[in-house]
């Protein structure tokens, strides 16, 4: 490896979920964990929640890895999946709107749209609904599941005590890294954390903690997810349903529903480009260089 190396890249948003996106088919970037955290320092780096590395595959079109802004490893990410479809889309690396990709051993069907992209996505699993997380004095109501990464869902309807019916007033941040850290998440490293509003029989409003990113972010694709499962299980919410991320953004969250199990989930959103550029880095000292 070279102590001094020059990378292209593109930064991405997904509905506000901003990355940074290499095509890593040639195996460029080795030290994936070190260079992820300096490239996604809003101060010092690029600013990003994560990269997207596009790497080869033998199974789909390619196969994406995803670090967070702290430099690990990352779940699935749907917000990246449609970014990452795009770059793959505009940089030709497949020549038609619909293909598959991989990521985490998985391969997941992805569809250009003139306005966005639809990623069909992995089933949610390990569904734990009415379960109580205590901290601080503060107990709430939460239901789990993994939808891709594991998501913890506290809607606030349900913890009236907690909070007031303005899902703007909820300190996301303080809150959800108690959850987040909490000792009942640590055997699977953690939690993401979504506090949610329903608004109507096809409307939700999220806002979410990201683990990994260790902040709230303007959207994020699973937990979307995550928040239309549950409240498809809990108050009949239907399919397809809008919902509203911090960003003012929609996601929109199709599925089907049989005998209770929510089967063949598709994430639509938009994946815009927001600049291109090079960065020369600095492998000895892990920093980015002018």
């Amino acid at each position: 490896m070279l102590e001094k190396e020059r990378f292209f890249f593109t930064k991405m948003s997904g509905a506000g979920n901003d990355f940074v996106v290499i095509d890593n088919r040639s195996e460029i970037i080795k030290n994936k964990t070190e260079f992820a955290r300096a490239v996604c320092d809003r101060k010092w780096g690029i600013g990003a929640d994560g990269i997207l590395l596009l790497e080869k595959s033998y199974c789909a079109a390619f196969t994406m890895q995803y670090y967070n802004a702290d430099g690990s490893y990352g779940g699935m990410c749907g917000n990246g999946g449609r970014c990452i479809s795009r770059f793959a889309f505009d940089h030709h690396v497949i020549n038609q709107p619909s293909f598959s990709f991989e990521a985490l051993e998985h391969v997941y069907s992805a569809r250009i749209e003139s306005d966005g992209v639809t990623l069909t996505m992995k089933d949610p699993t390990n569904v734990m609904l009415r379960q109580k997380v205590s901290f601080d004095g503060m107990e709430l109501l939460y239901h789990f599941v993994d939808t891709g990464s594991p998501h913890c869902v506290i809607f606030i309807q349900e913890n009236a005590s907690a909070f007031d019916s303005q899902l703007t007033m909820i300190e996301v941040e303080q809150i959800g890294r108690k959850i987040r850290q909490h000792s009942l998440f640590k055997p699977m490293g953690g939690v993401n954390v979504n506090f949610v509003k329903i608004n109507s029989k096809n409307s939700l409003s999220i806002r979410t903690y990201e683990r990994g990113v260790e902040a709230e972010t303007l959207a994020c694709g699973t937990g979307s997810i995550a928040a239309t499962a549950i409240a498809h299980s809990n108050e009949n919410i239907l399919p397809p349903c809008t919902v509203l991320t911090k960003s003012g953004e929609n996601l929109k969250v199709n599925f089907e529903s049989q005998n209770g199990c929510i089967r063949n989930v598709a994430l639509f959103g938009s994946a815009h480009v927001m600049f291109e550029g090079s960065i020369l880095f600095d492998w000895s000292t892990n920093t980015m260089m002018s």
